[in-house]
């Protein structure tokens, strides 16, 4: 079985139209994933680097999100113009393209700080 070095996960989620969260898909989520598969195919990383269609990742603000693993690392506002960008500089070259970047403290989720429960779920 072929291992990554990296996923790639896009937000392509849809809600109902006059949501206030809005969505990816309204702000061209499925065109970034199609510029992600396109475009890694192109440089021969096609079983180097796995894009995956997501559901909501729970950041609609900064949307078209898209995370990095193994790192981790999280961009907001991604556009088809960006992907180029993010492949060369972070998937190819290893540094994160700070300018998209989602600081940490600006994600949704749990509180890196918060005290465990002890039950081994902490959310």
């Amino acid at each position: 079985m072929a291992l990554f070095q990296h996923h790639v996960f896009i937000c392509i989620n849809e809600r109902e139209p006059g949501d206030t969260r809005g969505c990816c898909a309204a702000r061209g989520g499925h065109e970034v994933a199609k510029a992600f598969k396109q475009k890694l195919y192109e440089r021969g990383l096609k079983r180097v680097v796995r894009p995956n269609k997501a559901g909501c990742l729970d950041q609609c603000a900064a949307g078209v999100v898209c995370v990095v693993y193994p790192e981790a690392v999280w961009y907001g506002r991604v556009t088809v113009d960006d992907v180029d960008e993010i492949i060369e500089q972070h998937l190819i070259g290893g540094t994160p393209v700070e300018r998209l970047r989602i600081p940490p403290e600006a994600l949704t989720g749990i509180d890196p700080d918060a005290e465990p429960t002890g039950d081994g779920f902490d959310f």
